[in-house]
């Protein structure tokens, strides 16, 4: 095998689509053994198109990890969120579309449809297999789905049990170009650590504050650098879009805050193998997420 000019070696794009909160983002920090994408109980939480690379000595998968795609578009952000998604199906060489087991409704229709206009093989994974008792009801469900498309392969599985993963990345595979690898063997995502840290700092929000706050929460690194000890300076602002939603993230006494920056500064720890020094401050945008020139101060490409 020479991978000078691609002989038996096959890399390539795998869109990981669906509708909102169907185990996307899981999937792939489950395929990739580490997580890339962050991941909380809330639809949406996936914001961006965010790349992670799986490299064997015998392929190299590009997955894509997107918003799910959904029928809300009356804020810019969730327009933004569509166009990041349906963007990535054209770019991609396979599809994998992603549904939660026995569950297969209007928003999973409409993503369907969306996917079977582009000339790519779909790949379908039934996911979250585990919450299903009666494992006797999956094989009409996946019977049915059959009967909807003309998939290249289904694959019931659990991301977040890692059960009935091994054979996916093969599957996948099997569709990709014979190519050389794209990325350095070394490299894990496209994303670089400023925005690792946002993430992670927004996902320990999101957590924190589960129904008490819409999605108008925004976080914009402002300082990331080591000091001479080697410990990790981090300075993050979080943006929230009304000034009664700022006392609801900082909480009383500045509890709420507080227990974010711990639990973020943990993670980041861990990371970036350094200690991590985390300072946040709350800041009032009106609407930020129905305004273009916001979303490109908070680096949501267009």
């Amino acid at each position: 095998m020479t991978l000078e000019n691609g002989a038996g070696h096959r890399s390539g794009f795998a869109a990981i689509v669906g509708r909102p909160n169907v185990g996307k983002s899981t999937l792939v920090n489950a395929l990739l053994g580490r997580k890339i994408s962050i991941v909380t109980p809330k639809p949406q939480t996936t914001r961006h198109r965010i790349l992670g690379i799986l490299t064997r000595p015998d392929l190299q998968l590009v997955l894509i990890d997107t918003p799910g795609i959904h029928g809300d578009q009356r804020r810019v952000m969730n327009r933004y969120m569509n166009r990041a998604a349906l963007g990535s199906l054209a770019d991609a060489d396979v599809l994998v579309f992603v549904v939660e087991a026995l569950r297969f409704g209007p928003a999973d229709e409409r993503v369907l449809a969306e996917i079977t206009r582009h000339a790519r093989p779909i790949v379908l994974v039934v996911n979250k297999v585990d919450r299903v008792k009666s494992k006797e009801r999956l094989l009409p469900f996946i019977e049915a789905l059959r009967q909807r498309a003309d998939f290249a392969a289904i694959v019931p599985l659990s991301a977040l049990k890692r059960d009935n993963l091994a054979e996916l990345p093969e599957l996948i595979a099997r569709h990709l170009p014979q190519s050389p690898p794209l990325f350095p063997a070394e490299q894990v995502t496209d994303r670089g650590p400023e925005f690792q840290a946002a993430e992670i700092i927004r996902e320990k929000l999101t957590w924190r504050l589960r129904q008490e706050l819409p999605y108008g929460l925004a976080v914009e690194i402002e300082r990331f650098a080591h000091d001479e000890d080697g410990r990790l300076l981090i300075n993050a602002i979080i943006w929230v879009e009304r000034t009664g939603q700022k006392a609801i993230v900082i909480g009383h006494g500045g509890e709420g805050l507080q227990k974010v920056g711990r639990a973020a500064r943990l993670e980041l720890s861990r990371l970036f193998a350094a200690p991590v020094h985390l300072e946040l401050w709350v800041k009032v945008k009106q609407n930020w997420s129905d305004s273009e020139a916001a979303l490109r101060q908070f680096g949501y490409e267009s």
